[in-house]
C-alpha cells in the first residue's frame, strides 16, 4: 500500500496517550476529524494503523489521541515516528494545486528551455511554498523558487518537469 505524510510525532504529552505531533499537511481538520485513521510509519512501512479521537492545537503544534492508546507508556515507541494517510484517502484538489509528493523530483526549466535542476524540498509559508531546487551547476547553491504564478508558469506531471520564469536575484550566478 501506499502511503503519504500528513504529520511527524515529535514527543508524547502528559499521561494519557495523547502525542504531539507538527503537521505536514493544509488539511488538517479533514485528516485529524474523529474518527479517521491514520497510519504510524516506520521507515516508510506501516507498523500500525491508528484511529483518532480528539485533536487539539497547543502552541505552534498539535496534540493528538487516538482510540487505541490510553497512556503515555504506550505512545512513547512512537516517537520520531510519522503520520500518515493511505493514496485511496488522499483529497480531490483544485486545478494548480498539488501534493508535495507530486512536485519533489520534478525537473525545473527555464521559459528558454535552460535545465536549472530538480526540486528536492518544499518549504510550506504562510503565503506561499518555496519550491527548493538543487541546482544542476557544481558549487551552485540551492534556488528558491516562490510558488507564485509570476515565477511557476507551467508544471506538467506527466512529463515531469516544471517551467519557470526566472526573476531577477532568485539565481546566484557567483
Amino acid at each position: 500500500m501506499q502511503y503519504y505524510q500528513v504529520a511527524r510525532i515529535v514527543n508524547t504529552f502528559g499521561i494519557k496517550g495523547q502525542v504531539k505531533v507538527l503537521m505536514d499537511t493544509d488539511f488538517i481538520e479533514e485528516r485529524f476529524a474523529e474518527g479517521n485513521r491514520l497510519f504510524i510509519l516506520k521507515d516508510g512501512k506501516s507498523i500500525q494503523e491508528v484511529t483518532v479521537q480528539s485533536i487539539q492545537d497547543h502552541k505552534g503544534s498539535y496534540l493528538v489521541k487516538f482510540k487505541e492508546y490510553n497512556n503515555i507508556n504506550e505512545v512513547e515507541f512512537f516517537k520520531g515516528l510519522t503520520l500518515a494517510i493511505s493514496a485511496q484517502d488522499q483529497q480531490e484538489l483544485e486545478e494548480d494545486a498539488y501534493y508535495h509528493h507530486q512536485i519533489i523530483g520534478l525537473s525545473v526549466y527555464t521559459m528558454q528551455n535552460q535545465k536549472l535542476g530538480t526540486i528536492k524540498e518544499i518549504i510550506s509559508l504562510g503565503s506561499n511554498d518555496v519550491w527548493v531546487v538543487k541546482a544542476d551547476k557544481a558549487n551552485q547553491k540551492d534556488i528558491l523558487l516562490p510558488f507564485i504564478n509570476d515565477v511557476v508558469k507551467e508544471v506538467n506531471l506527466n512529463e515531469g518537469i516544471v517551467r519557470v520564469e526566472l526573476m531577477e536575484g532568485l539565481v546566484d550566478e557567483s
